[in-house]
């Protein structure tokens, strides 16, 4: 499997990736190779060991232990709720706040065990989020999972009326199009238009970590977003009623599509 993966960061206890869509990070049950499998190779370090997890249709920002000893102190942080973590994800629904917290319990379904489900015997779960773009018959929002269960975001950001576009499981299917929102699009004759995206829209953005000795400084990393989902943002930017002003601060555009650094949450 011939899978490109982009190191953002590297010492002797980590690496610090930018994990593709499509890609599991445990073992795969279409007999793909996994994360971790590519990165042993690539690195011949078959120490190498999960700190956290993506699910296969996310893509972003993830850190891999090079250690045991290393594996066990970033999986406290996590544990401990000591690493911030900001998604982009692009969402279906109607506004009425432009940010807001949700707090609703998760468990596995009962009757499909690929699902999680709201269930007050469930575990706690609460994510923040903010509204950084409304093209309209889309939105941009940042979300922050306070707590980390499987699927929150998805599950939360549904149950509020807010489903990621494309989501299998959750959400819609259908591939975003050009069509579907540029006036008078027409395509060429003999052509066929091809969709902007049509993998799931949820982007692991950026981490902060701890520092390393207790008086040291948080550590930010981020991912930029792959050239399809940049691509099918400023797409939206440019074809809505009110171009760049759907954004509440431009300012998150610019960090948006040059892989910047944010500071949301």
């Amino acid at each position: 499997m011939d899978v490109k993966i982009d190191i953002a960061y590297e010492d002797e206890d980590v690496l610090v990736i930018n994990k593709p869509a499509g890609i599991s990070v445990t073992k795969d049950r279409a007999g793909d190779d996994d994360l971790l499998k590519v990165l042993k190779a690539r690195f011949a370090n078959d120490a190498l060991c999960l700190v956290h997890r993506l699910d296969k249709g996310t893509s972003g920002v993830m850190v891999v232990a090079k250690t045991t000893d290393a594996q066990r102190t970033y999986s406290g942080y996590f544990a401990k709720r000591q690493v911030s973590k900001t998604y982009l994800a692009l969402v279906s629904g109607v506004f009425v706040d432009h940010e807001g917290v949700v707090r609703h319990p998760l468990a596995r379904s009962r009757k499909d065990p690929l699902l999680m489900v709201i269930d007050p015997r469930g575990k706690e779960a609460e994510t923040k989020w903010k509204l950084l773009a409304d093209f309209g018959m889309a939105a941009l929002i940042a979300a922050n999972p306070v707590t980390g269960r499987t699927h929150q975001i998805r599950v939360h950001m549904t149950r509020i009326g807010m489903p990621l576009l494309i989501d299998p499981l959750y959400g819609g299917t259908k591939p975003v199009m050009l069509s579907d929102f540029k006036r008078k699009y027409r395509v060429r004759p003999g052509k066929t238009e091809l969709p902007l995206m049509e993998r799931m829209t949820l982007h692991a953005y950026q981490l902060c970590l701890p520092g390393k000795e207790p008086d040291d400084q948080n550590r930010y990393f981020n991912a930029p977003l792959d050239k399809k989902f940049c691509g099918t943002i400023k797409m939206l930017a440019k074809h809505n009623p009110v171009g760049l002003n759907s954004f509440t601060d431009l300012s998150h555009y610019e960090a948006i599509v040059n892989g910047s650094p944010l500071n949301l949450f």
